[in-house]
């Protein structure tokens, strides 16, 4: 019937209705899914830029902590060190690191054995000469560790260490570096900075009076210069593991000092001490000790008395008078066997006793020039009337050319 039909359609319009409506509240749900998830993106986004604006404010934070923390330390061994009484820094001729490790009881008693002073005669070398002699040693990675304590018993005995806020460890040697010319510049004020192993053999006498020919320069790095490959290989022991910043492989180091013993003058110590939070450490401390010096207006000056062999060769030196700065063999980076060859080597190839007391470190004035010919014979009396002993006849020659130098005290 009609009304039948008219309600079948009714029935189909409701269901295309319904059927419509349906589809829309999908559609529309799925939409405001899309923008929800939209809205999580963008709120997600906006976390991470925020997250990494904290972190670079952190990293920030931590570098101005980290060089204000540098800073304090340096004040901190300045005023609480042992070698020192008072804040104020005491004015020396020259500081003498000797580098030692917790094993190396045996080096150092090899060393008080030969060259190096005790007692009472150490501490009138600091008085009368101004010459400070000091093993230098960090602590243990564990406080109060036993051989934190076997250090203070035997500084207890001999009043020989430099104690340093340092963790000791063979791979630390050009942090340790760092520390003892910082700590040292903040505890002594001295000319000359001077750091040396504990298996090289040295005249002290010689040792003063050389560096004494270069007390008017500013800035002077003194040593046996070399320049080394570059080892890559990962079985090297002196592997460097930033290989690549000195170019091809094959090349070689700039000229450095070798780390068996050099010296520094007061401005370049200095110089480790203000900047040293910002100074790069490579993997060798000779190295790294050069690389500090690169760009900067510095006299490297190439002295191979710094770096004579062992017996007989600085045997043969010592019998005509010119005895050598120090002595070591490169096979060993040291003196082989040095626990127990140290005293032969001193005792042929050895200054004496009485030579660095009787070194006068005279301060070089100025050099006027002569014309007249001569050879160094000849300047040996003008040097003697200023105390200088024959040894030191060729250096300062060599300094001045063929010239007469005036000194002064």
């Amino acid at each position: 019937t009609n009304e039948d039909q008219n309600l079948e359609e009714t029935i189909t319009d409701m269901g295309f209705a319904s059927l419509h409506l349906l589809l829309f509240s999908r559609s529309n749900v799925q939409l405001q899914k899309k923008s929800q998830e939209k809205d999580v993106i963008q709120e997600v986004l906006k976390t991470h830029k925020a997250i990494e604006s904290l972190d670079k404010s952190v990293s920030m934070l931590q570098k101005q902590l980290s060089v204000r923390q540098s800073h304090q330390q340096i004040v901190d061994v300045a005023t609480t060190n042992t070698s020192t009484e008072g804040s104020q820094r005491k004015k020396v001729f020259m500081v003498i690191g000797i580098n030692t490790a917790f094993s190396s009881r045996q080096r150092r008693d090899s060393l008080r054995d030969s060259w190096m002073p005790q007692g009472e005669k150490l501490e009138k070398l600091e008085k009368e000469k101004g010459i400070v002699v000091k093993f230098m040693i960090g602590h243990s990675a564990v406080p109060h560790s036993i051989v934190d304590k076997e250090i203070d018993s035997e500084d207890a005995q001999y009043k020989d260490f430099y104690r340093l806020d340092h963790v000791e460890g063979y791979y630390n040697l050009s942090a340790k570096t760092k520390t003892f010319f910082s700590s040292a510049v903040a505890t002594w004020d001295a000319e000359f900075y001077v750091k040396i192993d504990d298996d090289v053999h040295v005249n002290l006498g010689m040792l003063a009076s050389t560096l004494a020919l270069h007390r008017h320069k500013p800035r002077v790095y003194i040593g046996c210069m070399k320049s080394g490959p570059v080892l890559t290989k990962k079985t090297a022991k002196y592997r460097e593991p930033e290989f690549w910043k000195f170019g091809e492989e094959g090349n070689k180091y700039f000229r450095h000092a070798t780390g068996q013993i050099y010296a520094i003058s007061k401005d370049l110590a200095t110089y480790i001490s203000n900047n040293q939070p910002i100074l790069h450490k490579y993997a060798n401390e000779d190295v790294t000790l050069g690389s500090w010096f690169l760009g900067l207006e510095v006299e490297h000056i190439d002295d191979r008395n710094f770096c004579c062999g062992t017996p007989p060769v600085c045997e043969m030196r010592a019998e005509v008078g010119d005895v050598c700065v120090a002595s070591f063999d490169w096979k060993c980076s040291g003196v082989c066997k040095s626990v127990d060859r140290m005293w032969l080597v001193h005792a042929v190839c050895g200054e004496g006793d009485q030579a660095v007391w009787d070194a006068h470190l005279l301060r070089l004035e100025k050099c006027v020039w002569r014309h007249s010919t001569g050879s160094a014979v000849g300047y040996a009396n003008q040097l003697k009337e200023c105390g200088w002993f024959m040894p030191c006849v060729e250096k300062v020659t060599k300094l001045c050319g063929m010239q007469i130098c005036n000194f002064f005290r």
